[in-house]
């Protein structure tokens, strides 16, 4: 319960897309993709560990909040327990990232240890950046921007042979692979969207002011539909702007979807619609990611 599994294809999305332009672009390293995949996966469940233990010591989750069970506010985990397997799966990114590290270098050292901090101050430390209006910046960077261009830079990096570069090889970060990092940038920050104004009243009673509490309901919402706007103007660029075949396209097969999770998320407020829709964005994060690593692969 801790562990959120349900959140995991936020890991694994920007993952299996910058695996999917690897492949396009004939770069494909399956251990650097296997690593890069599993350390995502630990540092996404190390910041979920780490938002359940702070968002308790703080008092951000009260029994008022309608989300899923959290299990330090709820009695279910003793505190320190959670805090400690916290520092251990974080650990475990750490070890992951060695292997990272020996091929991409100084900047996969600097974004490793960036993310692992980030999971911690987002709920932890003096000045959370979550409780300031700032998670929604620190999703779409780091789960979106960083997370898709990294997985085709270790890769790129591992075909070229580079061994602990102090730089970034030529080649190895291109312009298509940020531009292909929007739509996952967008979608897992929809995401927190959606979590975030299911708990607004209660994060705004709680003094956690998320962005939400600060644009108010109408804000949010339109930040959700301008997150999916995003995300599918994306393929149609790259099939008409950059050298890619029309089956990258393929994720707007899921706009009928996404066009009903937005209806939920901009006209209700409440937890018995709010948590199918959030659940449902993450499966739209999963299906979008498949559907155009295919298209960019193709």
């Amino acid at each position: 319960m801790a562990a959120r599994p349900h959140t995991l294809p936020a890991a694994a999305s920007p993952i299996i897309v910058g695996t999917g332009l690897a492949v396009h672009d004939g770069v494909f390293a399956p251990l650097a993709a296997l690593a890069a995949l599993l350390g995502a996966g630990l540092i996404q469940v190390g910041t979920n560990f780490a938002n359940d233990y702070f968002d308790a010591v703080k008092g951000a989750d009260t029994p008022d909040r309608e989300g899923f069970t959290r299990v330090t506010a709820g009695g279910l985990i003793d505190a320190e327990r959670v805090r400690q397997a916290t520092v251990a799966t974080f650990a475990l990114a750490v070890l992951v990232g060695l292997y990272l590290v020996a091929i991409g270098g100084v900047p996969i050292l600097v974004v490793g240890l960036a993310s692992v901090a980030a999971g911690v101050l987002y709920t932890g430390g003096p000045w959370p950046f979550g409780y300031h209006g700032l998670g929604d910046l620190f999703v779409f960077v780091f789960f979106g921007l960083l997370a898709v261009t990294g997985t085709y830079y270790v890769q790129a990096a591992a075909t070229a042979g580079a061994f602990l570069p102090l730089w970034l090889p030529a080649g190895t970060v291109t312009g298509r692979a940020v531009v292909a990092s929007l739509p996952m940038a967008g979608l897992i920050t929809a995401i927190l969207v959606v979590n975030n104004v299911r708990d607004l009243e209660t994060d705004r009673a709680a003094g956690k002011r998320t962005l939400a509490v600060l644009l108010g309901a109408t804000g949010a919402r339109a930040e959700y539909v301008a997150l999916l706007a995003l995300a599918y103007l994306v393929p149609v660029w790259c099939w008409l702007g950059a050298d890619f075949s029309p089956a990258v396209l393929l994720p707007l097969l899921t706009l009928p979807y996404a066009g009903r999770l937005a209806r939920i998320v901009w006209t209700r407020t409440d937890g018995a619609a709010l948590n199918p829709a959030l659940s449902g964005t993450g499966r739209l994060v999963a299906l979008f990611a498949v559907l155009f690593a295919i298209g960019l692969a193709a």
